[in-house]
């Protein structure tokens, strides 16, 4: 996103990463969703501990709020998402 500055034109990125982030997390959600009541097995296949996985998925919070968990992002990372072909709006930074 390009935007008039002071000085001159400049890039704004934090409103482009957390557009990203957002995205990231509304697929996070809907993956849960879709995986029902194979939350526990989905996330020990993709290496989250047994702790985290059933503590996770015996929750009563509901799929937005878990979503954001460490548990979800360390099974359905950011590159996770970049091989399902998803792009990036913004690149990170190193």
């Amino acid at each position: 996103m390009t935007v008039k500055a002071y000085f001159g034109i400049t890039e704004v990125m934090s409103p482009l990463r957390d557009i990203d982030k957002w995205i990231r997390r509304k697929l996070r959600c809907y993956i849960w969703k879709q995986w029902g009541k194979s939350g526990y097995r989905e996330l020990r296949k993709r290496g989250v501990s047994v702790r985290e996985a059933w503590n996770t998925s015996k929750s009563a919070h509901g799929p937005w709020r878990l979503s954001k968990t460490p548990a979800l992002s360390l099974a359905l990372p950011a590159k996770a998402f970049a091989q399902m072909g998803l792009p990036a709006l913004a690149e990170r930074q190193v």
